[in-house]
């Protein structure tokens, strides 16, 4: 293998005993066992599905990023994670290496532009191409608007939204040849007032509205532009934050299907967004929440809100 550009390290590819993220069929209630029959990915779909094709993934190190850089790899894409731990991403990545795809890592901060183009660059150049890029990086806390500092709120935007347009932004030269993709990690919270999360829900809201823009002026580069929206995701710092202050049960009563999801439920949709099986779709959100957003947040919202009094 050809060793990596400068910024970037590379973990050499090896065979798994299986390929394939697990896609386990879960029971309607969060307190209830788990099915033992388990899918892995690469028998629903094929497991040379992006062979040939290469990902950029952000907050690649953990959570939701990491699940779909997962799926991903599992179907053949070779990897790129960005972070800002380099031993996240490196311990990642020897994770990823087990599907004999090429795996690469870069620490780079997404709110700096010129430290994240050089990640993206060095990422194409290794690759020599850059298929689907994924902007997934994310910061948030709870916090009621009224006692919210600036600092705050502005944080969440850089983060967030503007990490977001510099991903997508230094992506565009090298999605443009291959007719690339960019997949954007929004949340509920873009469409439905949640309490507590005014500045996270702003970020996702220009999140999703940059997603359509994006998908209006680069479909004439052939280049497409969606949003994968998770709903309560076991497992994740996210939810672990959310479901604190008022029980797991008051969120499985707001969801339809009655249990939290699955990371790597969410990284299924996200493959297939990324394959040729979604060649005619752009400017799309997606939401993979179980229903939670046909109820709506304000049973949760009132929960939280007094769950988390003001300053």
């Amino acid at each position: 293998m050809t060793p990596p550009l400068k910024g970037l390290q590379a973990v050499a590819p090896r065979m798994g005993e299986e390929l394939g993220d697990t896609v386990e069929r879960a029971n309607n209630s969060e307190g209830s066992s788990m099915s033992n029959e388990n899918t892995p990915l690469c028998e629903m779909l094929s497991p040379n599905l992006l062979r040939g094709r290469a990902a950029f993934v952000t907050g690649g190190g953990s959570g939701i990023n990491l699940a779909i850089a997962r799926g991903l790899a599992s179907v053949g894409a070779d990897i790129a994670l960005c972070g800002r731990s380099q031993d996240k991403l490196d311990e990642a990545a020897k994770e990823l290496s087990q599907y004999n795809v090429r795996v690469l890592s870069a620490a780079a901060d997404v709110r700096d532009r010129d430290s994240l183009g050089e990640a993206i660059n060095s990422a194409a150049s290794e690759f020599g191409r850059l298929d689907t890029v994924v902007a997934g990086a994310a910061g948030n806390f709870f916090a009621p608007a009224e006692s919210l500092s600036s600092n705050g709120f502005r944080a969440v935007i850089d983060i967030d939204l503007v990490g977001s347009f510099h991903t997508a932004q230094a992506a565009f030269d090298h999605l443009r040849p291959t007719k690339g993709n960019i997949l954007f990690v929004s949340a509920g919270q873009s469409k439905l007032p949640f309490a507590n999360q005014s500045h996270a829900g702003a970020a996702k809201a220009g999140i999703d509205n940059l997603m359509a823009n994006l998908a209006l002026e680069w479909g004439r580069f052939g280049i497409r532009s969606n949003s994968v929206v998770p709903g309560p995701i076991r497992e994740t710092e996210g939810m672990r934050r959310l479901s604190e202050p008022v029980g797991i049960e008051r969120w499985n009563q707001a969801v339809a299907l009655g249990r939290f999801g699955y990371a790597h439920e969410v990284a299924a949709i996200a493959v297939v967004l990324s394959s040729r099986l979604a060649s005619y779709v752009t400017g799309a959100r997606i939401v993979v929440d179980g229903g939670l957003e046909l109820s709506g947040f304000g049973a949760i919202s009132q929960a939280l809100s007094a769950a988390t009094p003001s300053d």
